[in-house]
């Protein structure tokens, strides 16, 4: 993984509570069945690309977390996407840095981006959608969900992310660089100076969503995470779907499945 893309996943993550004046400007629209984007003098090619796009994430995370038969975003629940002209005027808008390929505020269910905005299509789409689909079944405001557990859901859907993950968690493992997930419960890697360190934060998340959704299917995948909605406490969400009594149990049985 790149530290330009890296740094534009650390940055949204955690940075991305811009309030931009789209509601001051006059935007053209185009809906879609879950998206309406919002633009000014956009290529229509590249509009007809993002909706092709977006939609096929939608029904691509929807279907990897087995949360197809949830009616997210339709009619006046669609989620929002504005397209600024040039990278200028998105960061004037955001007040987001001139690195910043596209922004975020999950809560409102809102995306923002420019035109053949470096790395957007292939990685902060679908890595963004996955925030707020997920966060918008498990609740925004859920103290319960772990900081591994938000960006392992994200970070699953970059095709390029997966297999970089598996290399890197497999290399901490033979190096004695890997950390156990009561551990990694607690490790926030915007805190970190260290960028090794959050990478194998980031590809160890990636990992153990990936372990709990192959391993024990999408169905148990999604009554985990209704109890985290429901429950809002990890451990008991874990033990009540999950053959694990723990966070140490359900640690172990991943790092033996990884060895």
């Amino acid at each position: 993984m790149s530290k330009l893309i890296f740094s534009v996943i650390i940055f949204l993550c955690f940075f991305s509570t811009c309030q931009p004046a789209q509601a001051q400007e006059k935007w053209n629209i185009t809906k879609s069945t879950h998206f309406i984007v919002h633009y000014k003098n956009a290529p229509n090619n590249f509009i007809d690309d993002l909706i092709s796009k977006s939609e096929e994430y939608y029904d691509r995370i929807a279907e990897s977390l087995g949360f197809t038969r949830f009616n997210f975003w339709l009619w006046d629940n669609r989620a929002n996407i504005y397209i600024y002209d040039n990278a200028e005027q998105y960061q004037k808008a955001t007040s987001q840095p001139s690195w910043s390929a596209g922004a975020a505020i999950p809560s409102q269910k809102i995306i923002h981006t420019f035109p053949y905005a470096q790395g957007f299509f292939d990685t902060i789409l679908p890595h963004e959608m996955a925030h707020i689909i997920f966060r918008e079944f498990v609740g925004f405001d859920n103290t319960a969900i772990p900081l591994w557990l938000d960006e392992g859901v994200a970070s699953y859907q970059e095709k390029s992310r997966y297999d970089s993950a598996m290399r890197t968690v497999k290399r901490a493992l033979a190096e004695g660089k890997f950390v156990p997930l009561e551990r990694l419960n607690v490790t926030n890697p915007s805190l970190s100076l260290n960028m090794e360190s959050a990478q194998i934060f980031y590809a160890e998340a990636v990992s153990i969503v990936d372990f709990l959704i192959k391993e024990y299917g999408r169905e148990n995948f999604v009554g985990f995470c209704q109890y985290l909605r429901d429950k809002k406490n990890l451990e008991r969400s874990v033990s009540l779907i999950y053959p694990f009594s723990n966070l140490k149990e359900l640690g172990d049985a991943w790092q033996k499945h990884l060895k």
